[in-house]
């Protein structure tokens, strides 16, 4: 089998058991370090339900990451330009965003957009793209990763990052054995190999990865840890109450 990353060569290094029924092997790539299942024909059950009934940290997570993408944003982009949460689930955060005061858009093919109605993405002109917890899902990621550049060329996602040594089945629960929609794993050589691929930098920090045109600092994203959501945020104004006589327009 083929790496689909690097098309190297990659090596089968264990099975396990999906969804309690089928037996899926997994290959590792000695190139860039990528870790993928055989081809995933179990993917339509898999998906019966787009978001797992096991991802319990959903809501927290958007909580969480409102507030690290809100410094983000407000220290490296312009915070007045359009955004795009791609594969944006149920429009959790992008709701979150908007309430902060960000002119964030939503999209996603396989989830009904219930929190960010009327804001669904459209073509616009965007400044960054976030997808949270969607490259382990990818079936064949450098064609999504290509067709989100073509939207824009920055990139800041969440993921888990492959341990080294690569853990087996049972040592490891972000396989996801029990959903069976996690696929495709990286490791830190996978990322450079994608941005020296696309002549991108890639930034690793505080459990976001960032694929971008930018040069931005790690250690300004390091010390935007400390406190300072409230005061990056304070001058920015909520969209809340302009959404809602938005949405009154519509009606």
């Amino acid at each position: 089998m083929r790496c689909k990353i690097c098309n190297q060569s990659n090596k089968k290094i264990f099975s396990a058991k999906l969804l309690n029924k089928y037996e899926i092997e997994y290959f590792h790539c000695d190139n860039c370090g990528f870790l993928q299942t055989e081809e995933p024909y179990w993917l339509e059950e898999a998906y019966s339900e787009s978001i797992n009934i096991s991802d319990t940290g959903y809501l927290q997570r958007n909580i969480s990451l409102s507030k690290k993408i809100a410094i983000l944003l407000t220290l490296f982009f312009d915070r007045n330009a359009k955004f795009l949460d791609y594969a944006g689930g149920y429009g959790v955060f992008v709701r979150l965003m908007r309430d902060i005061g960000f002119d964030f858009y939503w999209d996603d093919k396989y989830t009904e957009n219930i929190f960010a109605k009327g804001f669904e993405y459209r073509n616009d002109n965007i400044g960054a793209i976030t997808t949270f917890e969607s490259f382990e899902h990818f079936v064949h990621p450098l064609e999504e990763i290509e067709k989100i550049l073509t939207i824009s060329k920055n990139i800041i996602f969440t993921t888990l990052m492959l341990p080294n040594p690569v853990p087996y089945p049972k040592e490891w629960w972000y396989y996801g054995l029990e959903h069976g929609q996690h696929i495709s794993f990286y490791d830190k050589r996978t990322f450079e190999y994608i941005a020296k691929k696309y002549s991108l930098n890639y930034i690793y920090v505080d459990d976001l990865h960032i694929l971008s045109e930018k040069n931005i600092s790690k250690y300004m994203l390091k010390l935007s840890r400390f406190g300072f959501y409230k005061i990056l945020t304070r001058s920015i104004t909520s969209r809340t109450w302009s959404d809602y006589l938005a949405m009154q327009d519509l009606k």
